[in-house]
């Protein structure tokens, strides 16, 4: 397989959009035969920061990258930023005001589940400036 690339605009003002990004990387890595774990663990990944992005930065840009030996995302926003990336690794730990979380987001497992979920998680991100991250999936089967 040569590398495939996919991207996806994300509207950070669209909540009933959220997820359709994640739902077609799904589509198109199960059409590509990948293990089950491995689509589950890359949509899950891809799905946390779709919608951080929705919630916390008013949309951003996803990269995919697939190839048989990894699958890489890079989610970039122009967002807020994140002042302290330790502490928004804590599960539990949310900046979402009440009206999102009334909705049922912004619970603060986004990070955490893509650290648990990803082979590799790198986080750049500067406060006014936004956030960068990318996630590696190793494809178990």
């Amino acid at each position: 397989m040569s590398k495939l690339h996919l991207y996806y605009e994300i509207d950070g003002s669209d909540f009933h959009a959220a997820g359709e990004a994640s739902s077609d990387v799904k589509r198109v890595l199960k059409q590509l035969n990948f293990d089950s774990d491995t689509v589950r663990r890359v949509a899950i990944c891809m799905y946390e920061g779709e919608i951080n992005m929705i919630i916390h930065a008013n949309g951003g840009t996803v990269d995919v990258w697939v190839e048989e030996c990894s699958i890489e995302l890079v989610l970039r926003d122009t967002g807020p930023g994140i002042p302290d990336i330790e502490q928004a690794m804590q599960e539990g730990f949310s900046t979402a005001t009440q009206a999102i979380r009334e909705l049922g987001f912004g619970a603060g497992m986004g990070l955490p589940n893509i650290k648990r979920h990803s082979d590799q998680l790198h986080i750049a991100s500067e406060v006014g400036v936004g956030t960068t991250l990318t996630i590696r999936v190793v494809p178990s089967g």
